[in-house]
């Protein structure tokens, strides 16, 4: 077979390729090739038989985005109110994901980030160093509660005088 070229090299690098890709497939799993091989892939995971229509399939994109929507909107809302906002946004966000590539894109990317942020938080320079900035700003809020105590006092605001 003609290649082209009589660099061996072009072969080798081509080998440590295809051992490359199969150390990853073995570092995913079997999980992973289940799911590549199910169609784990991008694109849309409807049934078959909805994908089989067309109006159907697109019925059910609307009714996946609509419920998407609607976690997203209610995960937005929770942000400043009581509640995890972040998971449930995350939620709508993998919700989406099932149907549009974007959306599965867009998860891909900060499963990405987050686990790299992870990475970087438990190395220990910068776990030492969030714990000297904690233990500072601890001490600093404590000076300043303790000097305000002992300056007015601690006085409840329902407190009412009858005098």
């Amino acid at each position: 077979m003609n290649t082209g070229s009589d660099d061996r090299s072009e072969v080798a690098m081509a080998t440590d390729k295809a051992a490359a890709d199969e150390a990853q497939a073995d570092r995913e799993g079997p999980v992973q090739d289940a799911g590549r091989a199910a169609g784990g892939g991008l694109g849309s995971r409807a049934p078959e038989f909805v994908k089989a229509r067309r109006v159907l399939h697109l019925s059910w994109q609307v009714g996946v985005f609509v419920v998407g929507l609607a976690v997203v909107v209610a995960g937005v809302v929770m942000l400043p109110l009581p509640g995890p906002g972040w998971v449930v946004i995350f939620g709508g966000m993998a919700i989406w994901a099932t149907e549009f590539v974007w959306a599965q894109l867009v998860l891909r990317w900060t499963k990405r980030k987050v686990t790299e942020a992870a990475q970087r938080a438990l190395d220990p320079k910068v776990r030492r160093r969030n714990l000297t900035l904690t233990a500072i700003g601890l001490t600093i809020v404590v000076a300043l509660a303790g000097t305000y105590l002992g300056r007015y006092g601690l006085v409840m605001p329902w407190k009412i005088n009858t005098e």
